[in-house]
């Protein structure tokens, strides 16, 4: 209990650096370091999103296969050498399949736009694309040694690489880049240089702690049981990886790289709503499962309710902090970045609804109904890439009220989350009579209304800081108490409890 305590208290550590340093580099490096040429931010972010896409297809569900199986399997040589073979194949593969049509892909990514700085990038993206299979072999072998490391009970390190090395070292190279120490393409070399090294590090650090001798010797190991399991992995992993991205992609293809950058910034400003959610639902997995192993739909029920007003308690919180700040906070930008004000909106409201449904996925993931998480997921993706289809074009039929290019795929994803989370809350309630809401979630709803329709009564001076500092504190002036006293929460209110009487004791 000790290791594992021990473990949790450094992961939730390395977890919230790794936050702060994301933040930094996305709301202060990025758009200063890429001011120029934003096009090349958004080139960055294409390889990135392209190499995670066909990385989540070269594994072929290997990690989460690798972590079911390793505490059943006896001859853990077996499954281990399996485990490095299958992404193996996939890798060559995929790497055969694009090298055969190479021109043709190549055409098929080419960005619409006719802009010169947009054709110049894109022709670094072809001279470079092969940077973009290095990454991919880097991504897969380091996602395996990951699960080998977590399946022999050491999790710190791959988190540690994860939050604090990689992300670190990317503040480091943005310095550099951003005062010219470093041209992009040494900056984009480095950058990928990084999955390298953190491959290398994790592959010392188990094989250090784990004796593991190759084989290609599988008759001790039920293969087919293995790759079926795989396969509906990839299946699921991959609809959810590629929906992650596929709006980062059809931007680069529909309007350009530049805008990806732009997108980049404001996304995350938007998805900062999320963050709570996150912390919740690693408390909550463990609980679910144990649950389910008791069939206790009662509990489900309470963690169900629990989860979704805490969520939305947290993320409305963040949620009036961000749009309210949002016109101040997008002036200290530089001014080609400044123009993200919806696409901010529509992500945060989005994730304030996505977490307002409370752990409804980790229910269904852990059910005997578990299949339908693939089909959801199957769902989603092909309504995402309609809607971005749809919206994101300088021809989408809402182009009049602003929502196109960047703004109509933050549109689209507002509508995915929707069209997602509501399809998990009936499919939850049609088979198990239970759902998230209760009249809590209306007295939270109406305190965020009502403080933020009070807002427009504070006064305010000419000073973007100032006016920062004074709207947040107003937040959390009416908010705390308001929420304290209508006892939205008991576990936020024992919280407060708690706290206030650490302070004044």
């Amino acid at each position: 209990m000790g290791i594992v305590k021990n473990q949790s208290i450094k992961n939730s550590l390395f977890f919230y650096v790794g936050i702060a340093f994301g933040a930094f580099s996305t709301i202060i490096l990025y758009p200063n370091a890429f001011n120029v040429y934003p096009e090349h931010l958004g080139l960055l972010q294409i390889i990135v999103a392209y190499s995670t896409m066909i990385s989540a297809f070269s594994l072929l569900g290997t990690p989460k296969t690798l972590i079911r199986f390793f505490p059943i399997v006896k001859n853990k040589n077996q499954l281990i050498s399996l485990s490095f073979l299958i992404p193996s194949i996939g890798f060559l593969f995929l790497l055969i399949l694009y090298f055969l049509f190479k021109q043709n892909f190549l055409e098929f990514i080419k960005p619409n736009t006719v802009n010169l700085n947009e054709l110049k990038t894109f022709t670094l993206l072809k001279l470079n694309f092969h940077l973009v299979f290095f990454l991919v072999a880097f991504i897969s072998f380091f996602e395996v040694f990951c699960s080998l490391s977590y399946s022999i009970l050491n999790t710190t390190f791959p988190i540690f690489l994860k939050e604090i090395f990689l992300k670190g070292m990317n503040v480091l190279l943005l310095f550099l880049h951003w005062f010219s120490y470093i041209d992009f393409p040494t900056f984009l070399k480095l950058y990928i240089a990084l999955y390298l090294a953190m491959t290398i590090f994790i592959s010392i650090n188990v094989f250090r702690k784990y004796t593991y001798r190759l084989t290609f010797n599988f008759n001790e190991i039920q293969s087919n049981e293995l790759l079926v399991y795989g396969l509906y992995v990839l299946a699921g992993g991959a609809s959810a990886i590629l929906v992650s991205k596929v709006d980062m992609v059809m931007i680069g293809k529909l309007i350009g790289y530049k805008e990806v950058a732009f997108y980049t910034v404001a996304y995350f400003i938007g998805n900062v709503v999320r963050v709570p959610a996150r912390a919740i639902g690693s408390i909550c997995m463990p609980l679910v499962a144990r649950a389910w192993k008791k069939d206790d739909l009662v509990a489900i029920k309470d963690i169900y309710i629990k989860s979704a007003i805490n969520q939305l308690i947290l993320g409305g919180l963040i949620f009036l902090g961000v749009w309210l700040n949002i016109d101040d906070a997008l002036s200290l930008f530089p001014v080609k970045f400044q123009g993200g004000r919806l696409v901010v909106f529509f992500i945060a409201f989005s994730q304030l609804f996505n977490v307002s449904t409370g752990v409804n996925g980790l229910i269904i993931a852990n059910s005997k109904y578990y299949r339908f998480d693939l089909y959801s997921n199957f769902m989603l993706l092909c309504f995402t890439l309609f809607t971005n289809y749809i919206f994101i074009p300088y021809t989408s039929p809402l182009a009049s009220y602003d929502i196109v290019g960047i703004n109509g795929a933050a549109f689209a994803t507002l509508l995915s989350v929707f069209f997602f989370n509501t399809i998990k809350m009936i499919f939850i309630y049609w088979k198990m009579r239970i759902q998230p809401f209760s009249i809590k979630t209306f007295y939270t709803v109406f305190l965020l209304l009502v403080i933020y329709y009070l807002s427009f009564y504070i006064p305010l001076i000419e000073n973007v800081y100032f006016n920062l500092l004074w709207r947040s504190f107003y937040i959390l002036l009416f908010f705390i108490p308001g929420m304290y006293w209508l006892n939205l929460s008991k576990d936020i209110n024992q919280a407060i409890l708690e706290i206030t009487k650490k302070i004044f004791k």
